[in-house]
């Protein structure tokens, strides 16, 4: 089995000797661990990791199969030295994390041709290791732990920006390292917005109240999202929310490596249909996830590609109907040959606080 900077080296060939590694997730994935700042250099023949001396110590400690070195104010330098060294005069790079700026500069100062290999270099990750399913479960659990604790903290007139901080701290608290994004915590008619933003809105009784969250566990990120109830729920609230749920145990049974997106996505999608809900679901059922919050790939009416074994992707159905009320639940998966597991253990029946 490769490890994953064999998985970049098998990337090279005669067109393309070398790989630049300029963002945090493929420096994390090649070197399988996190230093925040620093660029790579992948050949054939050997591997180089340049940072400064904030984080020289702890590279050189923790970084597996690459030399590390002190750049030293000459970044430029030390990265052509390498270029030299490992005989590259191609270099594949990330372009969706270069700026404009940045590609002209170093594609002005170093002394190879440049090749955009994004999708090549991201390929790897849409299939989970072991060890990273592993901080994976433990990044869940940590949501599933903040998600009962916030529950507990939940009152009337308290705003949602309160709320969000209280589930903040209990995120942390229960052993987050990070936040996989900025929390959405959203009540009442707010909760039409998928995506709304915690503002000052007091939480009143007969809210439905969406919380969607995720941390980082040893840079790897889960995501989770509950709505609830605050003192009751109307009939028709309760209804979407059956719907909702409904929707999602479809997704989940028909998730499995070889089945694709489109059909994981139709599965849910035609539960809010027939419930005549179809124009209240506007985003796709879910995403992948991993190093980072987003990642390929998806389970969307546009992906007619198989999901890979191991693949880990969320289950997100929604209902989202303007000035009234919206309701989310969301898992985490992994697709496994005969189904999935879902790594997301919190309750999903409607509860009412």
């Amino acid at each position: 089995m490769m490890n994953n900077l064999e998985k970049y080296r098998s990337l090279l060939n005669d067109e393309v000797q070398g790989l630049f590694l300029t963002s945090r997730y493929s420096r994390m994935y090649a070197a399988e661990f996190d230093i925040s700042e620093g660029y790579a250099i992948v050949g054939k023949d050997g591997a180089r990791y340049f940072t400064d001396s904030r984080y020289i110590e702890s590279a050189e400690k923790n970084l597996k199969g690459f030399e590390v070195y002190d750049f030293q104010g000459d970044l430029f330098g030390c990265l052509n030295q390498a270029i030299s060294d490992l005989k590259i005069s191609c270099l594949g790079f990330e372009e969706n994390y270069l700026t404009v700026g940045e590609f002209n500069l170093f594609s002005n100062k170093l002394q190879a041709e440049f090749k955009p290999m994004q999708k090549e270099i991201n390929a790897f990750r849409a299939c989970k290791e072991p060890w990273e399913i592993d901080r994976m479960i433990k990044a869940q659990e940590i949501t599933d732990r903040a998600f009962a604790e916030v529950c507990t903290r939940i009152h009337e007139g308290m705003s949602e920006k309160e709320l969000a901080a209280e589930l903040i701290y209990c995120l942390y608290k229960n052993g987050g390292e990070g936040l996989s994004f900025d929390p959405i915590v959203v009540s009442g008619p707010n909760t039409s917005m998928p995506h709304g933003v915690p503002g000052d809105r007091k939480l009143q009784k007969g809210d439905f109240i969406t919380m969607d969250f995720g941390v980082i566990y040893q840079g790897y990120c889960s995501d989770m999202t509950r709505t609830v109830a605050l003192g009751y729920a109307t009939d028709e609230m309760k209804k979407v929310y059956d719907t909702v749920l409904r929707a999602q145990l479809a997704g989940i049974a028909a998730s499995h490596a070889g089945a694709t997106g489109r059909e994981v996505d139709g599965a849910a999608r035609d539960v809010i249909r027939e419930a005549g809900y179809g124009q209240y679901f506007g985003h796709s059922y879910g995403h992948s996830l991993g190093l980072e919050i987003h990642e390929a790939p998806n389970c969307t009416p546009k992906n007619e590609n198989p999901i890979p074994l191991h693949a880990v992707c969320s289950a997100e159905p929604g209902i989202y109907i303007p000035d009234l009320f919206g309701v989310r639940i969301e898992d985490v998966v992994i697709f496994e040959e005969n189904g999935c597991k879902n790594i997301t253990h919190s309750p999903k029946e409607l509860i009412i606080l």
